[in-house]
């Protein structure tokens, strides 16, 4: 005698295997201002000019601290979005291509523009300056959207672009 033929056949439960997946989702913000800002950006509006940047950012220049922000253009160079991408100390900020570029593509943007301020209001660059802007050029090249200017507001501005540096 066995115990098959006592018992029966052995019958095993399994439970089911759960696989677990994490889904991304883009989440956008949308932020409204209370106050009139068509004197500022107005969404029709074309730049095309370093210093059509830096009369809008310059308020930047009032700043304590060190602001690195992104401009994502669409094809015809409107803005779609601004990003703070960081705000650092008096006279840094971390920047990683792998967060400028992350919003950017979310926005489907054609093209950038990256603005940041010198609290001390002298504009000229830095060598990390020089180069981060180096690295997220090549790195936009590489993704397909294209590092148009880098623009460091100051008392006055530094064009990237106009001082032949991008």
């Amino acid at each position: 005698m066995t115990i098959q033929t006592l018992f029966g056949p052995e019958e095993v439960t399994r439970k089911p295997r759960t696989i677990k997946f994490r889904i991304i989702k883009p989440v956008f913000e949308t932020l409204q201002v209370q106050e009139d800002v068509t004197r500022y950006i107005s969404p029709k509006e074309r730049y095309t000019s370093p210093q059509q940047v830096f009369e809008t950012f310059y308020f930047l220049n009032h700043e304590t601290k060190e602001y690195f922000m992104g401009l994502h253009l669409d094809g015809k160079n409107r803005i779609v979005a601004i990003e703070v991408i960081s705000i650092g100390s008096l006279n840094q900020s971390i920047v990683h291509p792998r967060e400028v570029f992350k919003t950017a593509l979310l926005s489907s943007a054609a093209a950038i523009i990256l603005v940041h301020n010198h609290p001390t209001g002298d504009p000229t660059p830095s060598r990390e300056d020089i180069e981060i802007t180096r690295r997220l050029k090549e790195a936009g090249e590489l993704l397909g959207v294209k590092v148009l200017d880098h623009i460091i507001v100051g008392q006055t501005y530094h064009s990237f672009v106009e001082r032949g540096l991008l």
